[in-house]
């Protein structure tokens, strides 16, 4: 008999998001889970619904939404907790890596104080050890203890991030949400702090939701991806199963528009249309006016995640995945 599974970390369950103004759900329907110790991609185009699922998991809503389903950190639920518990949470059980680190940190106060306000205002730890917990963690980050004195002018991007990393680990989260925490970084920056979160993930076995736009940077870093389009799961399983045959034809097509220098020349790929808007309702796939596999079911019902045959952790929300695996992986949309 095999050992029972750990709980997730993360479990989202349901999870949907309705915003005044809007003819349909910004996010309609979403399962996601992160386990321990496990790095979970999120992918899509932009407006696709990333971040705010990955905001949802610290209770941090837009104004006026309204939501149904669960959300989930350490079997406890966010979207029902109160006000004191989302604080907690914050402080101690859940951590944000934004995109840019400048925006997170006030130019006008040392580093040091930046790193240690939070645990110090919730109670978690007085003055010397959060200074002893910031200077082990900038040392795990590669940086010194001097740099608790620094102003955030005063260091590179690429530090400030690592300074933002130390950071999100400070109350020792279970749970550590990276937005695209390298899109402002230049190519070998970006490989160090991608290789510095795996590292920190393995050490701390802390569960780490990747939410990005980069197939390449999702297939490299996680164990399990998710693809989101216009607010739904639109395909989930292992990395590796999932990039060598996609099973939704938005996934195809994703994956052939990214650019490659062993592809042969010529005009690049690309996804033709816009996503649907979100004053638009929708009745079908919300990927069936830009897909060419699309048929009448596709615009009249929406889809139900089925998993590939022999691969139940490899599921696809498509009337045609089967078609997709039988006629190959590259869908030229």
């Amino acid at each position: 008999m095999s050992p029972k599974s750990p709980p997730p970390t993360l479990d989202i369950r349901g999870l949907r998001l309705e915003l005044p103004g809007t003819a349909r759900p910004v996010l309609d329907g979403v399962d996601l889970t992160v386990g321990p110790g496990e790095t979970v991609a999120l992918v899509g185009e932009s407006g696709s619904g990333k971040s705010l699922t990955s905001r949802t998991a610290l209770g941090l809503l837009p104004p006026g939404a309204a939501t149904e389903g669960t959300v989930q950190v350490e079997g406890r639920d966010v979207l029902t907790a109160s006000a004191d518990r989302l604080r907690a949470l914050r402080a101690g059980t859940v951590a944000m890596i934004f995109q840019d680190p400048r925006a997170t940190l006030n130019p006008l106060r040392r580093i040091g104080d930046f790193l240690t306000e939070g645990v110090r205002s919730t109670g978690l730890m007085d003055g010397p050890r959060a200074t002893a917990r910031a200077t082990e963690l900038l040392d795990a980050v590669g940086l010194d203890a001097g740099t608790l004195q620094k102003y955030p002018t005063q260091v590179s991007g690429g530090m400030l991030q690592r300074v933002v990393i130390a950071a999100a680990l400070m109350g020792d989260p279970a749970l550590l949400l990276a937005d695209e925490p390298t899109t402002a970084l230049d190519v070998t920056t970006q490989a160090e702090v991608i290789a510095l979160l795996a590292r920190l993930r393995a050490s701390f076995r802390t569960g780490l939701l990747f939410v990005t736009h980069d197939l390449d940077l999702a297939a490299a870093i996680s164990d399990r991806v998710y693809v989101m389009y216009a607010g739904r799961i639109a395909e989930t399983g292992p990395a590796e199963a999932l990039f060598e045959r996609p099973r939704h034809p938005y996934t195809a097509a994703l994956l052939a528009s990214t650019p490659r220098l062993t592809a042969p020349g010529g005009r690049l790929s690309a996804i033709p249309g816009q996503p649907p808007d979100l004053r638009t309702p929708l009745s079908g796939c919300a990927f069936a006016d830009r897909c060419p596999l699309a048929t009448g079911i596709c615009r009249e019902t929406a889809p139900e995640a089925r998993p590939a045959p022999g691969r139940t952790e490899h599921t696809a929300a498509c009337h045609h995945s089967d078609r997709l695996a039988e006629e190959g992986a590259v869908v030229d949309a």
